[in-house]
């Protein structure tokens, strides 16, 4: 493992960040509607699977994600796949949720899917703690905090895009590390 903590405090620089981050306007941040069909490839967050699988994406996110390369991180996935332990097996619904989620994973091309590395993870802790502190995270979302960390940095040092609806989180991240790029959409576009 090859881990500088000096050298990520410096890239990161926690100490500068006083203040907590707002959320930027809408218009200030990039969407699937003004995306164009050709450019980096996407890294998906869970939310994307999510809203797939219930039919709640927008059009224009069910056409980028036919015409762009898709990536996907395994953290996502063991988001997912957290399901098939904590939905109840007696309720009639868990067994067809759970086989749409098994078919979901089986689906994924393994050249595809990858696994975050562990300078990124560790890196990531300062990151969560960043986004806990200044984005006003409550107790409890700090599991959360540390995936989407996970996911924003993987994205970054891959030169993917990630695609998400998650605007509280994503656009502190961005405005920490304004070096990664994230698409977002919203359900009702």
């Amino acid at each position: 493992m090859v881990f500088d903590l000096r050298r990520s405090l410096r890239r990161i620089k926690p100490h500068k960040f006083i203040r907590p981050l707002r959320r930027r306007r809408k218009a200030e941040l990039a969407f699937v509607s003004g995306a164009t069909a050709h450019g980096r490839e996407l890294l998906l967050d869970t939310c994307v699977y999510i809203d797939v699988l219930q039919g709640r994406t927008p059009t224009a996110v069910d056409t980028l994600l036919r015409v762009r390369t898709v990536n996907h991180l395994s953290l996502c996935l063991a988001e997912l796949t957290h399901a098939f332990g904590r939905f109840d097996p007696l309720n009639p619904a868990t067994a067809t949720v759970l086989k749409e989620l098994a078919q979901t994973v089986a689906d994924i091309p393994q050249h595809r899917l990858a696994t975050a590395d562990s300078a990124a993870v560790i890196e990531a802790g300062i990151l969560a703690g960043l986004l806990f502190r200044l984005g006003d995270l409550r107790a409890g979302q700090e599991l959360a905090a540390l995936n989407d960390a996970t996911l924003y940095l993987h994205a970054l040092s891959h030169g993917q895009v990630i695609l998400t609806r998650n605007l509280r989180d994503f656009d502190v991240l961005n405005q920490i590390l304004p070096d990664g790029q994230v698409l977002f959409y919203d359900r009702d576009e």
